[in-house]
């Protein structure tokens, strides 16, 4: 297997950063295999979604339906409704694992990969990209 760690700022705003580009990069050249995608923090998740046409978007809106950034949280630091992000891997697992042939992701026409990070509380983002060779 190889292994890579990058870094991504995704600010003090909810995000769904795109990383297909990346994860594209990562695995061009390594023929048949797997890539697993991998999130190292408590409060952030992968999604494989369409991205541009509203959807991150969309997800966003219904994470915030689902977990609203109040007072109810139990874990309490932090900005108010930090402890919803604790809860966003349950729904939002931190990672996604993607069949690759000749060095291509096998994502369907419309999908991307993302990470989903409601911690504005965190500005920075640690995540693996693996590679499993058929």
């Amino acid at each position: 297997m190889d292994s890579e760690t990058r870094s991504y700022r995704t600010g003090d705003t909810e995000v769904v950063l795109d990383l297909t580009r990346d994860a594209a990069g990562f695995v061009a050249g390594r023929g048949d295999g797997l890539l697993h995608v991998f999130v190292p923090h408590a409060t952030a998740g992968i999604a494989i979604i369409e991205t541009g046409a509203g959807s991150d978007d969309d997800l966003l809106g219904a994470l915030a339906d689902l977990l609203p950034a109040d007072d109810r949280w139990r874990h309490r630091h932090g900005s108010p409704g930090h402890g919803r992000s604790h809860v966003v891997p349950a729904l939002v697992p931190p990672y996604a694992t993607v069949p690759v042939q000749d060095g291509r992701l096998l994502l369907g026409t419309w999908q991307s990969i993302c990470l989903v990070d409601l911690n504005v509380d965190n500005d920075v983002r640690e995540v693996r990209f693996s590679f499993l060779a058929g």
